[in-house]
């Protein structure tokens, strides 16, 4: 079991969404908070809010920017301390059918979604590790990093990513007292799918949208507005890392598509 108390957390994408409601979170148990984001409007009204609670640091921050990780990790222990919870959670939705991919779009969401997980506990790990005082890594997935379910060619390989990296990690970092946990969520009504057309490449905020793909967006945001709430994830968040739990869930969505995928795995091994 991990005492948050008086420890310091790191929460990338803590500005709006998932992010802030782990902030939330971990704000009324009593940890230092350091968050990070790209949104500065955000990050103003989240320490705004947080700061009556706990110490807050706010800094902007694209994640897969490795050098300015670096910096912005050794400002944070100056200020609060060494960090020893890290929530790597910036993330963003989006892409394009397989057969129309292209290089960018993949840089950008594998760059975000699993090489900014990547760096989070690269930047973190070996801290943790040298200090010898325990701590705890989550790293954000989705259900859709469990079973294929039509989420996109790109977002599904992301996430499948994050699920592989979080499951090996918390088997190698069992001697070192460090627990791993993987955020599976269903839908979560965040502000997800408008964040992320701001940075995706090839989008054109201000032009009309083809008809088409603005139902495709508008379905998507209904999808998401209907699921639980960041707050309800965050508590979730903070229960995993206090009980050491691998898997988290916000809902039962995956559970068909878990089982289909796990009677396909087993029936296509060799016969005894």
């Amino acid at each position: 079991m991990t005492d948050v108390r008086d420890r310091t957390a790191f929460i990338t994408g803590g500005a709006s969404g998932i992010g802030l409601g782990i902030a939330r979170a971990l704000a009324k148990a009593g940890t230092r908070i350091a968050i990070v984001d790209l949104d500065e409007a955000g990050l103003d009204r989240a320490k705004a809010e947080l700061s009556a609670q706990t110490d807050v640091v706010v800094f902007t921050l694209d994640v897969r920017d490795r050098a300015e990780y670096a910096r912005i990790a050794d400002s944070v222990e100056r200020e609060l301390g060494p960090v020893s919870l890290v929530f790597n959670n910036a993330g963003v939705a989006g892409g394009a059918t397989a057969a129309r991919m292209t290089y960018a779009l993949w840089d950008w969401g594998i760059g975000i979604n699993l090489i900014g997980v990547i760096n989070g506990v690269q930047t973190f790990l070996p801290r943790m590790v040298e200090r010898a005082n325990g701590g705890h890594i989550v790293n954000t997935a989705s259900g859709a990093g469990l079973v294929a379910v039509g989420a996109g060619v790109l977002y599904h390989t992301a996430k499948f990513g994050v699920v592989g990296l979080s499951e090996a990690l918390r088997t190698e970092l069992a001697g070192n007292n460090i627990g791993v946990s993987v955020l599976c969520p269903g839908p979560v009504a965040t502000g997800i799918i408008d964040n992320t057309r701001k940075t995706q490449p090839g989008v054109n905020t201000s032009a009309p949208l083809d008809p088409a793909v603005q139902e495709r967006l508008d379905a998507s945001r209904r999808f998401l507005a209907g699921g639980v709430s960041p707050d309800a994830v965050g508590e979730l968040v903070l229960r995993a890392v206090r009980d050491n739990g691998l898997y988290i869930h916000t809902d039962r969505m995956m559970i068909a598509g878990i089982e289909a995928r796990t009677k396909a795995l087993l029936d296509a091994m060799p016969p005894t």
